[in-house]
């Protein structure tokens, strides 16, 4: 039942075509099976326990029947929040020594939404040292491989959800996403990963309301009608988010069918060259576009017209200054600052060493890249590109030092291709985009105007009945 769609999982255990306790043991197994080689699962909760929860479930769920009671959708699914979301008695590490015993006494509020829909938590899902890179390790748990290859890095931040996905050890996943966080693992373990428009998913509580808007939290799945139910629990207002959207997000419950046939599709590839990528990385994007010619969509190359090279200095700047905002309290103290890898230090002093007006001068560039990608949409529907620049690298290596030939200057320039939309703030899907020459996912990023997450997600639905991609499963599932 571990390969069961989490639609048909759900519908089963309303209907009492399976108990609770059957799904948590099923579940536990495979995790006990993949998770030593794969480690995408951390702070694994007792069995005992979690099937105790499971067995109070099934009372839950009999007396629902009994009485026509309804139950949350996600009733009885075993649930493994990113480790960089706050878990009421379960450990949370931000993948951070500092961290490493760390158990909060509130949730997260996507994770208050799952609990409010029944789901369980088993444990966590691992991530890089407080989400920094593409790449999952950090010195508490170790590393998280690839689901297609254990040699290989499995992405990040949101690797370890990516890989307990792709391997059947939850039925979906949440995620976060600053840097391609939700879109990178998922390209690489061949699944999809939604980055919502901001605001859709509350993040907190926090003490920063206002000013972080480059990360947040979104929905994982092996398919687009399990993501978007996930979303349709993980969206909607929240009083300690006041930038959050205020709409029903029962309209991401409904059936996502829609006739996309003549819909306008811009690809923006690597735009006209200004970004490097490794040989079979635009050959595979560029014939899983066929896939949207097939179902009638009109796809042709389009560019912003935008200087790109002032956008990553507008990313550098945002970036740190988000960062040493969080985390500079704990970079001042000595001893906590040698607990830090190298990368989160020198994203903490580029931070320290901007101004007010550098901040600001960057944020009026963001907006410029706004009302630049705000043009295309008066002319396309959607925006496509690559979600990665290279397929999944050697797991031992911290970061690509180098990409189609070209150096890399900074932990993180490999990754530069997913910073349009975060900057954009609009709702960017990733599809799978089928395997490259070596065998190895790739996905690509749909990316539509601000606010069109359904539309989204309806072409992403359309798109992957269309390419079949994920009928495509890891050798490790036999």
């Amino acid at each position: 039942m571990t390969g069961w769609s989490a639609t048909e999982l759900s519908k089963a255990i309303h209907g009492g075509q399976v108990s609770c306790v059957e799904v948590m043991g099923a579940y536990l197994d495979q995790i006990d099976r993949l998770n030593p080689t794969y480690n995408a699962i951390v702070s694994l909760q007792p069995r005992e326990q979690l099937l105790a929860a499971a067995t109070e479930a099934d009372r839950q769920a009999v007396t629902a029947r009994r009485t026509g009671t309804r139950l949350g959708w996600m009733h009885g699914f075993p649930q493994a929040p990113k480790d960089l979301a706050a878990t009421a008695g379960i450990l949370t590490t931000n993948g951070s020594p500092l961290f490493k015993e760390y158990v909060p006494k509130h949730d997260a509020i996507i994770v208050e939404r799952a609990r409010k829909a029944g789901a369980i938590l088993i444990g966590k899902t691992n991530t890089p040292e407080f989400g920094l890179g593409s790449h999952t390790y950090n010195p508490v748990f170790g590393t998280t491989v690839n689901a297609f290859d254990p040699t290989r890095s499995a992405g990040g931040s949101s690797g370890g959800a990516a890989v307990a996905l792709a391997l059947d050890m939850l039925p979906v996943a949440d995620g976060s996403d600053m840097m391609g966080s939700l879109r990178n693992p998922a390209a690489w373990n061949n699944i999809f990963g939604f980055r919502p428009s901001f605001g859709r998913v509350p993040f907190g509580p926090t003490s920063d309301v206002f000013m972080q808007q480059l990360g947040y939290e979104g929905p994982m799945g092996r398919n687009v009608s399990d993501l978007a139910m996930l979303l349709s629990i993980q969206a909607g207002f929240d009083r300690r988010a006041p930038l959050s959207i205020k709409e029903d997000p029962a309209q991401f419950a409904q059936p996502l069918q829609r006739d996309v046939k003549g819909m306008r599709i811009g690809w923006l590839g690597d735009f006209n060259g200004y970004l490097p990528m490794d040989p079979g990385v635009m050959d595979t994007c560029v014939a899983a576009l066929e896939n949207f010619r097939t179902l009638g969509c009109k796809v042709e190359a389009v560019q912003p017209e935008f200087d790109m090279d002032s956008l990553w200095k507008t990313w550098l700047a945002l970036r740190s200054s988000t960062i040493a905002g969080g985390l500079g309290g704990f970079y001042k103290d000595p001893a906590k600052r040698a607990l830090f890898k190298p990368e989160a230090i020198w994203e903490i002093e580029n931070g320290l060493k901007l101004s007010a007006m550098d901040v600001q001068a960057a944020a009026a560039n963001r907006t410029a890249w706004y009302k630049a990608l705000d043009t295309l949409f008066q002319d396309y529907d959607y925006l496509v590109l690559p979600s990665a620049q290279i397929f999944p690298f050697d797991a031992k290596q911290h970061w690509p030092k180098q990409v189609g030939g070209r150096d890399m200057d900074t932990y993180h320039r490999w990754m530069e291709v997913v910073i349009g939309g975060s900057l954009g703030g609009l709702p960017v899907l990733n599809v799978p985009a089928g395997f490259g020459p070596n065998g190895l996912p790739m996905g690509l990023q749909v990316m539509g105007p601000a606010h069109a997450d359904l539309a989204v997600l309806q072409l992403g639905h359309a798109y992957e009945q269309a390419s079949g991609y994920t009928k495509r499963r890891s050798p490790a599932l036999g």
